[in-house]
């Protein structure tokens, strides 16, 4: 008679790895979560309880629209926006360093995950990390984005239907470079 054990239902669901997370409890630091779905993303400040989690922060793509932020809420600057602004409310609630738990998330280097980090930690949270996972300062600032409009701008059609959110919005996406400095300095001057 054979036995088989049945695996966690979060586990079976593929939602939370196990091991990492008693590397994480064992860590007895706040965590630093990000997580990206196609439309937005989200970044939580963490710390374990026996009877539960407690989330100390989160900030939300939502919260730099409200900021004045029109393009995308999944591109790089977007993300980088995100995590500066966790980071500069965590260094007013006197959070100074955690760990980075991306979860179950497949994790590419120079992506929008670390363009997350990066904002953070240039806003004064200490999290362990490699400088080789950040992209470039030109993609943060959105410039890909600006060439790739400006390549499209001869043909209409496919131009419009790529910038139809910005179109909608009344941005112009090659405007984007400054409108990303415009948000970085308000998120840098509010308290």
């Amino acid at each position: 008679m054979s036995r088989n054990t049945v695996a966690k239902r979060r586990k079976r669901e593929g939602k939370t790895d196990y091991k990492m997370r008693i590397r994480f409890v064992k860590a007895n630091m706040p965590r630093l979560i990000i997580r990206k779905s196609l439309k937005n993303i989200m970044l939580q400040i963490v710390q374990f309880s026996p009877a539960g989690d407690k989330v100390l922060l989160s900030v939300h793509a939502h919260d730099i629209q409200k900021l004045g932020w029109k393009a995308s809420n999944n591109n790089l600057p977007a993300s980088y926006l995100c995590g500066y602004l966790l980071g500069k409310k965590a260094v007013e609630k006197k959070i100074k360093s955690c760990i980075l738990d991306l979860g179950m998330q497949s994790s590419v280097k120079k992506g929008s995950l670390f363009a997350s980090l990066k904002g953070a930690v240039d806003a004064g949270l200490d999290v362990p990390h490699s400088g080789k996972v950040f992209p470039d300062e030109k993609r943060i600032k959105g410039e890909h984005i600006v060439n790739y409009a400006k390549s499209l701008k001869e043909n209409k059609e496919k131009y419009d239907k790529q910038f139809a959110t910005y179109i909608k919005k009344g941005f112009d996406p090659e405007k984007i470079t400054t409108h990303f400095d415009e948000i970085k300095a308000k998120i840098g001057a509010k308290k």
